[in-house]
């Protein structure tokens, strides 16, 4: 899959929620009312992330708060695949 160019990153960033860049990927915290409701969201995300087959990092820390990490691996970089399971995450919160 090919890279995106900084104009395309940063036009598909302005169109998503609390997204990010830092480096070669995208990134996103969140916080949930307890660590019940942050699990919850990380299972719905990871659904989510099996129907794409394109998987984010996932780091569910502190005792509410869930950060994702998005980058194509086998690309080296941001990618529209990225960008596509960034939206359908928004859609999750």
């Amino acid at each position: 899959m090919a890279l995106l160019t900084a104009d395309q990153i940063r036009d598909g960033l302005a169109q998503l929620s609390d997204w990010r860049q830092e480096g070669a990927s995208i990134a996103r915290d969140a916080a949930f009312a307890d660590f019940a409701a942050a699990l919850e969201f990380v299972n719905r995300v990871a659904a989510a992330a099996e129907q794409a087959n394109h998987h984010p990092d996932i780091l569910l820390h502190g005792w509410n708060r869930v950060r994702l990490t998005l980058s194509t691996h086998s690309s080296g970089g941001i990618t529209a695949a990225d960008l596509d399971l960034a939206a359908r995450i928004d859609t999750l919160l």
